[in-house]
């Protein structure tokens, strides 16, 4: 259990490995939520296309803009 509120449950849509970061997309319904973690955290929790995760997203601030 998490004190986050904002949790989605998705399927991991791809995981591209660079050399210290990884980028992680997760599909959750018709959206894609787009990760970057360590590579050795995705290594250690074997993070692979297909896998059922749950995005947690915890901020302080959110921007929104419109189109001028």
């Amino acid at each position: 259990m998490l004190s986050a509120r904002n949790q989605f449950a998705g399927k991991i849509k791809s995981v591209k490995l660079g050399n210290v970061m990884a980028e992680i997309v997760i599909g959750v319904g018709e959206i894609e939520l787009v990760s970057v973690i360590t590579r050795e955290s995705a290594t250690r929790m074997k993070l692979k296309k297909g896998m059922k995760v749950t995005a947690v997203i915890k901020s302080t601030e959110v921007m929104v803009a419109t189109e001028v």
